[in-house]
Order: C-alpha cells, then sequence, then structure tokens
C-alpha cells in the first residue's frame, strides 16, 4: 500500500510503465501518481483501451485551459467538464470574443503545449495552501470552486509546464501522449448556473489517440446527423415541437401508436411480473415534497404553482411520493408484500430552455415507472425479478452491448444513514455479479436518495445511453412513515425499491429511433403492413385485405393513390413500413397477396388468412417464439 500505479506498470515491464495512461481500483480510475491505499482488482490502461478515451481528453482539458491562458493571460478559469466519455471543456471569463479565429489560435498553441511532452504532476495540499496559490494566480473564480470540496476530502492541483488547477484527475503522464484533438464549439454558460451571475465562455472539443479515431469520430457524427430522431421523427410523422410547448412533444398518430406500442408492451409484462397500476394526483401541496427530501434537493427542477388561496403547490415531477402516500393509505400487511405500483402518468420538470433536446431532454414526460415495497429479507429476490424484467425487454427491442454499474453514494446532500447506504451499495454490487455482469462503479453519482443500479447500452454510433435504473431507498419510507404488520404481529418499515426499465418513454424513443434509424421491428412499428394495389381495379380487394388486418389488431393500411405501383414501393420503404402485400388480378383471384419483407429480396405468395394469422402470432410475440 501506497505504492503508485505507474510504479506497479513499471515493475511488471518498462513498456507497460511507458505506455500507461490511468489505473484503475475495483471500478474506479485512479491517476497514476495517487497512492494505492487498499487491496482489490486492479487494472492498467494504455491508449489501445476503451476507457483511455476519458483520461485523454481529460488531459487535453487542461492543455486547452493552458492555450487559452498563454494567449490571453487575463483570463479566467472556472470548471471543466466532470464526465470525458464524449467531449471536453472549460467555463472561461476571457477579455475576447471566442470565434472561430480565435478557436484556430487555441488550437495551434495546444498543439505546442503537446509537442512540448511536459509532464503532468499531481500534488496534495491543504485548503489554505491552495486558496493562497490560486489567489496568487489570480483564479478567483477557481478559489470559490474550493468551497465545494468536502472537508476531509483530498485537495489535488495539477501541474504541466507552468500552469496548474485545481483538479482531482486523473491525467496521462505526459502531454505529448494526447494524440490528436479539435476544438468543436463556443457556447455560453452563465457562472454555476446562475442566470444572475456573469455568462462565461464555454469551450468544447474532442481528444483521440490518433488520426483515425478523430477521423472515426467525425464519420460517426455524421451518421449520428443522418439518424437525429428529431429529423427521423418528421420524415417518418411521428411528432413535432412548437415554440409554444418548449420541451412537451406533439405526438401525431404514427408517434403515439409508437408510444402506445412501448407502453402496451411493459403493461403486458407488469401483468407478468406482478405489478398493479395505479394513478396519483398531477398537482401536490408542497408538504409532500418537504418530506420527500425533495423540496431541499430538487425545488428548482419542479413547476411551481401559485394557487389563488396562497397555497404553495408543484406539478409533480416523479411518483415516488404519491406512491408512498398510496402505501400508507391503509394499514398493511406482510400477507400484501412485495407491493409493487406502477404509472404510467405524465410528469414535468423544468428543464432550462437551453439544455432542451428533441425528444432525449423535455420538460412533459412520462416513465415506465414503478416502486416496488417489500420485506427487507424480499429485496434480493426483487433485483433479480428486475434484471429478468430487463433483459426480457432488451431482447425485444433487439438491444445488446448492455454494461452495469453501480451508482454509490455522493459526497454531500444525500438523507439517510450512511451504514444504510453502505449495505444497500453492498447488496446491489453482489446482485449485478450474480446476475452474471461485471460491475462498473459510478463513484458518488447516486441521486441523494440512494444507490442505483444502471444499465448502460451502447448504441449502434458507439454512444452510451443509461436506460433501466433501480434504487434501493432506505430513507424514504422512515421519512412518510411506512410500516407494515410484520409475521410477528409488530409494525416494521419495509424496504423500497425504485425501478425503471425504459426510463422517460420520450426519451427512450429518441434514443431507439436514433439507434434503428426509425426501421422498428414489426410489433412496435408506428404502421406494419402496407398493402398496394397493382391498379385502380385490384384497390377494393387491397382495403378488405387491410381491413382484415387492422380487425386483427395489426395496424395496416391500404395505399391505392393514384401513382405508380413503384413509386407506392419505394414510398412504403421511405416509410420504414415493414411488410407490403402488393395484391393484383392474380392474388385477387386466389385469395392471396404477394409479401415483401423488408431488407428480405425474396418475395411470398400466401394465403390471405394464413398470412393474417402469422402477422398476429408475430406481433403477439414480438418477434421472439
Amino acid at each position: 500500500l501506497g505504492t503508485t500505479p505507474l510504479e506497479v506498470a513499471t515493475r511488471i515491464g518498462p513498456g507497460l510503465g511507458r505506455a500507461a495512461l490511468a489505473a484503475e481500483l475495483d471500478g474506479q480510475m485512479l491517476d497514476l501518481r495517487a497512492p494505492i491505499e487498499r487491496g482489490g482488482s486492479f487494472r492498467v490502461f494504455t491508449a489501445r483501451d476503451a476507457e483511455a478515451g476519458d483520461v485523454i481528453r481529460h488531459s487535453a482539458e487542461h492543455v486547452m485551459a493552458d492555450a487559452v491562458k498563454r494567449l490571453w493571460p487575463a483570463t479566467q478559469i472556472d470548471v471543466g467538464r466532470r464526465d470525458h466519455a464524449e467531449k471536453f471543456q472549460y467555463d472561461f471569463d476571457i477579455p475576447v470574443r471566442v470565434g472561430a479565429d480565435e478557436l484556430a489560435q487555441i488550437e495551434a498553441e495546444m498543439g505546442r503545449i503537446i509537442a512540448e511532452d511536459q509532464p503532468f504532476e499531481r500534488e496534495v495540499v491543504s485548503r489554505e495552501e491552495a486558496r493562497e496559490r490560486l489567489a496568487a494566480m489570480g483564479e478567483q473564480l477557481k478559489i470559490s470552486r474550493l468551497d465545494d470540496i468536502p472537508e476531509g476530502q483530498d485537495i489535488t492541483l495539477f501541474r504541466h509546464g507552468n500552469f496548474v488547477d485545481l483538479c482531482r484527475g486523473p491525467h496521462l503522464q505526459r502531454t505529448g501522449q494526447i494524440g490528436a484533438y479539435k476544438l468543436t464549439e463556443v457556447a455560453g454558460s452563465y457562472w454555476r448556473g446562475d442566470e444572475s451571475n456573469p455568462m462565461l465562455q464555454r469551450v468544447y472539443g474532442i481528444a483521440f489517440r490518433d488520426d483515425a479515431e478523430l477521423a472515426g469520430h467525425f464519420e460517426r457524427l455524421e451518421q449520428a446527423r443522418k439518424r437525429d430522431h428529431r429529423r427521423v421523427g418528421a420524415e417518418l410523422g411521428l411528432f413535432f415541437f412548437h415554440e409554444w410547448a418548449q420541451g412537451s412533444p406533439f405526438y401525431l398518430p404514427k408517434g403515439l401508436a409508437l408510444f402506445q406500442g412501448l407502453v402496451g408492451y411493459i403493461q403486458d409484462l407488469y401483468r407478468k411480473y406482478g405489478y398493479q397500476e395505479v394513478m396519483c394526483p398531477q398537482i401536490f401541496d408542497a408538504e409532500l415534497f418537504k418530506i420527500s427530501g425533495h423540496y431541499e434537493n430538487f425545488r428548482e427542477d419542479m413547476f411551481r404553482i401559485q394557487s389563488g388561496e396562497d397555497e404553495e403547490l408543484f406539478v409533480k415531477p416523479m411518483n415516488c411520493p404519491g406512491h408512498c402516500l398510496l402505501f400508507r393509505s391503509t394499514k398493511r400487511s406482510y400477507r400484501e408484500l412485495p407491493m409493487r405500483l406502477a404509472e404510467f402518468s405524465r410528469l414535468h420538470r423544468d428543464e432550462r430552455s437551453g439544455t432542451l433536446t428533441g425528444m432525449t431532454r423535455v420538460r412533459s414526460m412520462s416513465q415506465d415507472d414503478a416502486h416496488i415495497y417489500c420485506e427487507p429479507e424480499q429485496v434480493a429476490d426483487e433485483v433479480h425479478r428486475f434484471f429478468e424484467m430487463t433483459e426480457e425487454v432488451y431482447r425485444a427491442l433487439g438491444l445488446s452491448g448492455v454494461a452495469v454499474s453501480v451508482s454509490t453514494r455522493p459526497e454531500s446532500g444525500t438523507i439517510g444513514e450512511p451504514e444504510d447506504w453502505e449495505r444497500a451499495e453492498l447488496l446491489l454490487i453482489e446482485a449485478v455479479r450474480g446476475a452474471g455482469y461485471e460491475c462498473g462503479i459510478k463513484a458518488g453519482e447516486a441521486a441523494f436518495y440512494a444507490p442505483k443500479v444502471e444499465f448502460d447500452f451502447r448504441d449502434v454510433l458507439g454512444r452510451s445511453w443509461t436506460l433501466a435504473t433501480l434504487q434501493i431507498d432506505m430513507a424514504m419510507p422512515g421519512r412518510f412513515g411506512l410500516r407494515y404488520i410484520g409475521r410477528d404481529g409488530a409494525e416494521h418499515q419495509p424496504a423500497m425499491l425504485h425501478r425503471t426499465v425504459l426510463g422517460s418513454l420520450e426519451r427512450f424513443i429518441g434514443i431507439y429511433i436514433e439507434h434503428t434509424g426509425g426501421d422498428f421491428p414489426l410489433w412496435l412499428a408506428p404502421q406494419q403492413v402496407a398493402v398496394l394495389p397493382v391498379a385502380e381495379p385490384h384497390a377494393a380487394y387491397a382495403n378488405k385485405v387491410a381491413h382484415a388486418l387492422a380487425s386483427d389488431g395489426i395496424r395496416a393500411s391500404a395505399d391505392d393513390r393514384n401513382e405508380t405501383l413503384g413509386y407506392r414501393i419505394r414510398d412504403a420503404e421511405t416509410q420504414k413500413i415493414p411488410i407490403i402485400a402488393v395484391v393484383g388480378k392474380r392474388e385477387e383471384g386466389d385469395g392471396t397477396v404477394s409479401v415483401r419483407r423488408r431488407h428480405h429480396k425474396e418475395q411470398t405468395s400466401e394465403n390471405v388468412d394464413d398470412f393474417r394469422s402469422r402477422m398476429r402470432e408475430e406481433v403477439r410475440t414480438r418477434g421472439i417464439s
């Protein structure tokens, strides 16, 4: 203990020591110069490891700030980015307006710093020393950030050359290990996110191990542009947005069919997995959220309503407090547990207009949200059931490449006892590993009330999205005084699990559109079958087939427009309709349809009744037999 990861890597082999970029201990990233303070599962990252990209971008972030300070010494630096999975950024109080010319200057200066191949140095200092050194550099914005660091936590400074910044790391060994980089954009950002504070300039960039990875990044961006859910959603006629209802989608008929298809699927699983659906009010008195802890920790993100009777009311941003009221509305027995309550009602959160991003960041949403109340000894079984349900949903949706992590207690602002947090975190980690997953750790990233399991799905463009989550809440049942009569006849406090598989349906729809390009599986497609008559004389038969399919619950319609068959086939393909059924004189005489399935070259002839039966079964089983 006390040895650094760099020393360990060098002992393993001098080549590994030179190539090392960072290390990991029990799923937590470590700076190469930080002492190892405990035993555990240990790894060293080099540029060949995917995780190394985070460290490359974090180090490029410091190089960018150094370049800005070299070019404009009067600049004050605020904070960089917490998550470097995709990009890096810094907020600057800079004496020039940063545009394309300034970005080019910063990039050129970054190139000179990287060529200098300066070592990154890590130093642990006292709070007083950090304050003195930052004051000597004139970094007043950075000094204010010292107060955000909890007492007892190490305060670290990182230096390369003459540049010093307050930072937790980790960083590369040398600036020369940054292979390729590009500054991408500039945006305005209020200091500390408060609109009453001065506006800073936020500069974004990307960095990779080499030019090939950088080129691949721009290719993925082009693919992302083509798959952008806002673009595809408009082309397929799914939804739209209007400036008078920012962050709130208007669902068109096809979009609502997609939404209801997801809801209906989850509702089918609710019956299978023993959930009961409920519906709680949309508007609550502030007292509810004071008890739950949201008033103190989440109030700025809630829509407040001022009633005519001087009440302080809020539109609900989540379902859990209402479900707690529902649980305690009557005496409960252990015989009722586990009680699994699910709700699809609308939720509203006061997201800032500048953060709204189509469907993936909205103000109005619905979640496949559920809360499970159970005996403490039933928690492990409920976590296992959650894994089973999540895996079943992802199979039906064709989602793979899922990584599972546990987010642990934040450094401050939490409710509940530390020992309860530790017990819940260990239970979740064991459950993840017991389900056969490697368990990543997201240190300090849990919500204020509970540790959390997160399923991170990687889409076709390589982007990671958190979808399913489960939290063990050791605080809210106590705050609401929830009780049940146990097997011993005494009162006991139930355990409470917060659980979602898809998360916000709006956000999931946006992610899923971009993953599939709008090419949905048959069971979920807004229109499942297009029936096309070869010519006008066969239109009546085409409509008869379409009506028969619709009576079976299949989303089908006939396209008997006065256009060529080839035009209508291309249009159905553009609309990504999974099945095209063509009918002409021969089909009408034989009672058949000529069927072509999307992405299949062959065309088959099927009896109409057989075709209807096959469609019903494929939709019923969601393509999984």
